[in-house]
This record gives structure tokens, sequence and C-alpha cells, in this order.
């Protein structure tokens, strides 16, 4: 599918560069403890596994706490991939909970630990192996770079620079930008510098692909599915079966882009 190299290449951050389950697990867990008040406020020593191995059934970061309460409540594995959409809702009429004040009770934990103490909160997030050698390389080659994310993007800045990676804000689109990311894409390619473009996008979420494949001015992006992000086994086989989406795994991503096909 892939031959050569992009002019542009737009990556995803969690899930795609880095791997921020510690970090998710930690404050959903402080969420869970704040809402639900266990007897026991330490997790089972098996609970974050667990929470990561579902972590791709997540949408959006309310949602996370809720997990752990349908794990603690001992809803099986295998249901909670199958009918995640159906337990959610369920959950919060029982709880008489809305989902924007766990989402609220959630983002300012986060906060509270961002101001005081960033710099444990920023170790618990993890660059994939080989990834940021990757990064440096394309910095260092013709290809113009970009973040696209729903991570704030100041902590997006920081986490790289931590690693060496010297990538301009202005190349780094957060949570902040407030857009979908199609959008973003769209804007990319209308203020390149080089024509013609070949735009080439890298994304651990799906549905976030296929709403890019939607877009009739898109069609010419070359989208990939990161395997080893947050996703599942049933959305890596629709991937592997679509022919506008190309299956990436890690050790391809980290090669030469002739090796992405």
């Amino acid at each position: 599918m892939t031959a050569g190299s992009p002019t542009i290449l737009a990556l995803d951050f969690d899930g795609v560069i880095c791997d921020g389950l510690i970090e998710y697990f930690e404050v959903a867990w402080r969420t869970y403890c704040q809402i639900w008040s266990p007897a026991n406020d330490t997790p089972a020593d098996d609970l974050a596994l667990r929470f990561y191995r579902l972590r791709p059934v997540i949408e959006t970061g309310w949602e996370m706490p809720v997990l752990i309460k349908a794990l603690v409540d001992e809803i099986t594995e295998e249901k909670i991939l199958q009918e995640w959409s159906n337990i959610t809702p369920q959950i919060l009429l029982q709880s008489r909970l809305q989902a924007k004040d766990i989402g609220a009770k959630l983002d300012n934990l986060r906060d509270e630990w961002i101001t005081t103490n960033l710099n444990e909160w920023l170790s618990l997030h993890k660059f994939y192996p080989g990834v940021v050698e990757k990064l440096k390389v394309t910095i260092a080659s013709e290809i113009k770079l970009f973040v696209v994310t729903t991570k704030e993007g100041r902590f997006v800045h920081q986490l790289l620079q931590r690693e060496g990676i010297n990538l301009s804000p202005t190349a780094i689109f957060g949570k902040e930008v407030k857009r979908p990311k199609y959008e973003i894409l769209r804007e990319l390619i209308k203020v390149a510098e080089v024509q013609p473009v070949s735009l080439w996008f890298v994304e651990d979420r799906l549905k976030t692909l296929q709403l890019v494949q939607q877009q009739a001015d898109l069609r010419d992006v070359k989208l990939f599915l990161a395997d080893w992000g947050y996703n599942t086994q049933q959305e890596r086989k629709v991937a592997q079966d679509d022919p506008q989406i190309q299956l990436l795994s890690l050790s391809q991503f980290t090669k030469n882009f002739s090796n992405w096909g």
C-alpha cells in the first residue's frame, strides 16, 4: 500500500508515541475511591492489569473510573468487551451519577496532582520502545512531523522534552484546540510548504480513522492503525480488512517508511 515516505507525518500521542496506562489507572482509581468510597483504598493486586487489558473500550475519560467499578463488581472482561456501551448507563443509573460529574471529579483530581507534583505525574508516562529514536530521526529529516492528540499540548511538549525530542509547540495540536482530528489534518494539508502533499496519519483509535475516511477531501491521506495502542483484536481485524487502512506494528513503525506497507 505504501511507498516512499510522507511529506507530512501526523501522529496521535497516547497509544502511539506514549503509553499512559499507569497514569490512567492511578487517576481512575483515585476518582473511583472518591465517588464510591470503598472500604479498602488499596486496589486488588490484579486490578491494574485487568484495567490495562480493557482500556480500549474507553472512549472518554469519565468512563475510566466506571470501568474500575465494573471490574470491582465482578463483571467479566468478556462481557465488558462485548457490551460496554450498555454497561456504562446501567452503572450510572444504579449509582445515581452523571457522566459529566464523574468527568469533572477526574479532571479536578488530575489537575490537583499536576499542580502539586508535576514530575511524579509526568514520570507515569512511558514511551514505546524505539519511538523516541524514530521521532528524532524524522525531525532531522525533511518530513514535517506533527502530533495530533486529545492530551493537553503543554504536557505533550514537556514529555517530549524530557526525552530530548525538540518538537516546536506549534507542531503539537492538543486538547486545547477543541477540533476534530480530521479538521486538523485538513489544515495541515492546506498550509503545507511542500507540494504535492503526502500526509500519513498514525492513530490507535479505529473510529478516529473512520471519521477521516468519511471526509471526501481527505481520501488521499494514508491511514495507519497502531496495533500496539489502545485497540481491540476485533478493531484490528476490521482495519486489516479495510483496504484504506493499514494495520501497523511497532516494529514497522520504528523502521524506515518503506517498511510500513
